[in-house]
C-alpha cells in the first residue's frame, strides 16, 4: 500500500471544505493570529541587491577654545557602515487538478487554500521580526531580540529595561519608533515590496506518493516575501524584558500592571525624539489584557481606551494607548522567554 505525502491535499481534505449544498465552505480560521506589527511596519527599498547598507556617525570632530596667536589641531568625524540582510520567505501549493475541479468551483477552493498560506507566512514573518537570529538560522533576517539581548556590558543596554522577573516564563514589551531614519522594514533593491503571489496555473508535477517518478496535472501557486529589518538608530527601540507572566496574572511581588506602566514611561524617556517617527508599543495578548484592566481604573489617565466599532457596528474591544502612544497586540511574542541580564 502506498502512502500519500502529508503535504498533498487529499480527497478527505477536499470533503472537509465542502458544505452539504456542494459549495465551498467558509473555513473558521482557528489558527489565525493577531500580529498588528505587520500593519504598522513601513517598508523601504534597500540600496543593495540583498538588503540595505546604512552609514552611521560613530564619532564627532574635536572643537577647541583658542587663544590669540595660538592654533588648534584639525580633526574629523568618523562613520561606519552596517549591512542589513533580507531573507526570502517562500511557499508552494500543488493540488491535483481533478480534485480541485470536483465540484466545479476551482477558484473558490484555491482561494480557501491561499488564505491559509498567507496566514502562515504572516505568522512566520512576525516571529522572525522579533526572534530571528542569523547565527542560528542564517537563511532568515536578524530580528529585534538578538539585537537587544543583554543589559550588562551591551552598548544598547540602556534601552533594555528589566521588568524584574526571573525563570523562563517571561515576556517582553517593545517600543519601536518607525521612521525612515530610525527603524523600518526593507526589501532588496529592484525587487517588489510585500507578499508576492504567482498563479502558475496547471502544470505537470512529480508525485512523491505512490510510484516514484509518477506525474500528475496540478494547480500550482507560489508565494514569496523578500523582507528584512533595518535598525538604523538603535536608540529608537526599547525592550522591556523579564516580565514574569505568572506573577503578573497573580499580581504577586512587583509584577503588576502598575509596574508595567512605570516601565513603559521610562521606555518613552529613552527615546531621543519621538517626533522622528511613529512610536508604537507591542506586547502579547496576555500583557495587553492586564493593561486594559488597569486602564479601567479611572484614578489614572495615562492609559486610555478608545471605543471602536467594526464595519458592522459591533464593538471591537477598543483601542488601547499609553500617553497617546498606541499599544498593539502581537500573538507571536512569547510567554516563555529566558531571563535577560
Amino acid at each position: 500500500m502506498s502512502t500519500i505525502a502529508s503535504n498533498c491535499v487529499t480527497l478527505v481534505d477536499w470533503a472537509k471544505r465542502i458544505d452539504p449544498d456542494g459549495k465551498i465552505a467558509k473555513v473558521v480560521e482557528l489558527l489565525n493570529q493577531t500580529n498588528e506589527i505587520l500593519l504598522d511596519m513601513p517598508f523601504l527599498e534597500g540600496n543593495l541587491p540583498t538588503g540595505h547598507r546604512t552609514t552611521i556617525r560613530t564619532g564627532l570632530p574635536t572643537a577647541a577654545w583658542r587663544l590669540l596667536n595660538n592654533g588648534v589641531q584639525p580633526s574629523k568625524s568618523t562613520t561606519a557602515q552596517i549591512d542589513e540582510a533580507c531573507g526570502m520567505l517562500e511557499a508552494f501549493s500543488e493540488v491535483d487538478k481533478d480534485l480541485v475541479d470536483l465540484n466545479g468551483n476551482a477558484a473558490g477552493f484555491r482561494l480557501s487554500e491561499a488564505q491559509a498560506f498567507i496566514e502562515a507566512m504572516n505568522q512566520s514573518m512576525a516571529t522572525t521580526l522579533f526572534y530571528g537570529d542569523t547565527t542560528v538560522n542564517p537563511e532568515r533576517f536578524l530580528g529585534f531580540q538578538p539585537r537587544f539581548s543583554a543589559i550588562s556590558g551591551a552598548t544598547n543596554g540602556q534601552n533594555v529595561l528589566s521588568g524584574g522577573g526571573s525563570g523562563s516564563d517571561n515576556s517582553s514589551i517593545w517600543l519601536v519608533v518607525w521612521g525612515q531614519n530610525t527603524v523600518h522594514g526593507i526589501f532588496p533593491k529592484g525587487s517588489k515590496a510585500g507578499l508576492v503571489h504567482e498563479d502558475l496555473g496547471i502544470e505537470t508535477v512529480e508525485v512523491t506518493a505512490g510510484i516514484a517518478g509518477s506525474r500528475m496535472r496540478a494547480y500550482r501557486d507560489h508565494w514569496q516575501w523578500k523582507c528584512g529589518l533595518a535598525v538604523k538608530d538603535w536608540r529608537y527601540v526599547v525592550r522591556i524584558p523579564n516580565i514574569d507572566v505568572s506573577d503578573l496574572i497573580a499580581g504577586s511581588g512587583t509584577q503588576n500592571a502598575q509596574q508595567l506602566i512605570k516601565l513603559m514611561s521610562r521606555a518613552i524617556d529613552r527615546i531621543p525624539a519621538t517626533g522622528m517617527g511613529r512610536p508604537v508599543f507591542y506586547m502579547n495578548r496576555t500583557l495587553f489584557s492586564m493593561l486594559r484592566i488597569q486602564a479601567l481604573d479611572k484614578s489614572q489617565n495615562a492609559l486610555g481606551i478608545e471605543a471602536a466599532l467594526d464595519q458592522f457596528g459591533n464593538p471591537t474591544g477598543g483601542k488601547l494607548s499609553f500617553m497617546g502612544i498606541p499599544i498593539r497586540k502581537v500573538d507571536q511574542l512569547l510567554n516563555t522567554e529566558a531571563t535577560v541580564s
